[in-house]
C-alpha cells in the first residue's frame, strides 16, 4: 500500500509527456509564488532542471520498477515504467528549454551563468 500512496503523489511523472509537463509547471509556479511571497526560503529556479533528473533517477523510476515488480497495476505497470523512463529522456533533452520558458512566463529571476574571473594584466588591472 505504501507504493500506491507514493505513486499517487507522483503519478504525473508516469504519464504522457504533456501531462508530466503540465503538472511540473504547476509545481514550479506554486513553489516560485511561495518564494516570492515569503512562504518559502529558496528560489526553485536554480537547479530545477537538474533536480528533475535526480528525481526521476532516484525516486520515480525506482518506484515505477517496484510497482512493476509487485504487479499491483497488472500490465499497466510496464506502461508506467516506460512513461517514466521516456519522460526522463525527454526532460534531459528539452528540460532546459522548458525551464527557460517557465522563467519567462512567471517572471522568475534569471539563472545567472557561473562567474568568470577576468584576466589581470601585469599591473594588476582588469582588461
Amino acid at each position: 500500500i505504501e507504493h500506491l500512496i507514493q505513486a499517487s503523489d507522483v503519478a504525473h511523472t508516469m504519464q504522457h509527456w504533456h501531462i508530466y509537463q503540465k503538472w511540473n509547471e504547476r509545481l514550479y509556479a506554486e513553489m516560485l509564488n511561495a518564494y516570492k511571497t515569503g512562504r518559502w526560503d529558496r528560489d526553485p529556479t536554480p537547479g530545477w532542471y537538474e533536480g528533475e533528473l535526480g528525481f526521476f533517477d532516484n525516486y520515480v523510476i525506482p518506484l515505477a520498477r517496484k510497482l512493476k515488480d509487485c504487479g499491483v497495476f497488472g500490465v499497466s505497470s510496464d506502461e508506467y515504467l516506460n512513461y517514466a523512463m521516456e519522460n526522463r529522456r525527454e526532460w534531459a533533452k528539452k528540460g532546459q528549454e522548458v525551464v527557460s520558458k517557465m522563467i519567462d512566463k512567471y517572471d522568475a529571476p534569471k539563472i545567472k551563468p557561473p562567474a568568470v574571473e577576468e584576466e589581470k594584466g601585469d599591473a594588476g588591472s582588469s582588461k
